[in-house]
């Protein structure tokens, strides 16, 4: 976020001497504090006093912290770091560490980094051999992960998909691949509520009729989590798309490894032997085996052509 109409903010190189105290770490500190996804009470004390004792504190919108730290009492300089300023304010920053400064960055929500700017300040200050720290605590991933009931580990983080038709199918398409050649891992990724439907169709399309869940507004009054396979979750979404921030967590892959190019044609020949349509006949051994109906059904078109 841009916060157009954002206040004037202080400089900061006009940033008064460090305050007293360890809390935000030693002078020239880059620490990292995790804000709430949702209910402003989950703010970690800790995180407050990274927030209370920082000189600066970087942050998508000044509106969005500004509340955060009102409803905590604290008054701090806050400085906007966003996707359209940081390679302008990544120098000043670095600058400001170097001279001993205490900065502080948040997101607007949950931690610094995690689909949210900051990664180039991290690296550089890291390159310049600056301290960086944490003052870890609220993430929607990890939450929504942890309520999906799916595995748990692995878990492969995507943050957000492209949000073109063609870009997102091919990003899915690469994922199958992965796991046909031995990835295993429960898929978590954020999406946007007007795009939750289309995605979650792509993903039951190339990736079969798997376990998926959706997570929206976690932590907040109208916090949802829905549980079923992907195909119902799309036509659900499609039909009334949610409302809030959205989290996708999906199941590993079940039977991608184990269901070799060999079975699944035996089981296509089996099923349009029997008298099957090539379109029921793919259907029917996509979902056993958990491969992508699009791949199957190619398949299928190639074994009916050759006489089954």
């Amino acid at each position: 976020m841009t916060g157009h109409d954002e206040p004037p903010l202080i400089p900061l190189s006009s940033a008064g001497p460090p305050p007293g105290g360890d809390a935000a770490g030693a002078p020239g500190t880059l620490t990292l504090v995790a804000t709430p996804i949702g209910n402003l009470g989950d703010m970690a004390p800790r995180g407050l006093a990274v927030l209370a004792a920082a000189d600066t504190v970087l942050c998508e919108d000044s509106r969005v912290t500004g509340k955060l730290l009102a409803r905590h009492g604290i008054t701090r300089t806050l400085t906007p770091y966003h996707e359209h300023n940081e390679t302008a304010m990544t120098p000043r920053v670095l600058a400001a560490l170097a001279g001993g400064r205490r900065v502080a960055l948040v997101s607007d929500a949950g931690m610094p980094l995690v689909s949210d700017p900051g990664y180039r300040l991290v690296s550089a200050a890291v390159a310049a051999g600056l301290r960086v720290t944490a003052a870890p605590g609220p993430s929607a991933a990890l939450t929504a992960l942890a309520l999906s009931g799916l595995p748990p580990h692995p878990f492969l983080f995507l943050g957000f998909l492209p949000p073109k038709a063609g870009p997102r199918r091919a990003r899915i398409s690469a994922l199958r691949a992965a796991e046909d050649a031995g990835l295993t891992a429960t898929l978590v990724l954020f999406e946007a509520p007007q795009r939750t439907g289309a995605t979650l169709a792509d993903l039951a399309d190339l990736l079969g009729p798997r376990q998926g869940v959706v997570a929206r507004e976690l932590t907040k009054m109208f916090e949802e989590v829905a549980r079923d396979s992907l195909p119902a979750l799309a036509a659900r979404y499609a039909e009334a798309p949610p409302r809030g921030e959205v989290t996708i967590v999906v199941a590993p892959g079940t039977g991608a490894a184990e269901a070799g190019d060999d079975e699944v044609t035996a089981l296509l020949s089996r099923a349009l032997g029997a008298g099957a349509s090539v379109k029921d006949a793919a259907a029917e051994v996509a979902a056993a085996t958990g491969r992508a109906k699009r791949a199957v059904y190619a398949l299928a078109l190639d074994i009916a052509k050759d006489g089954g």
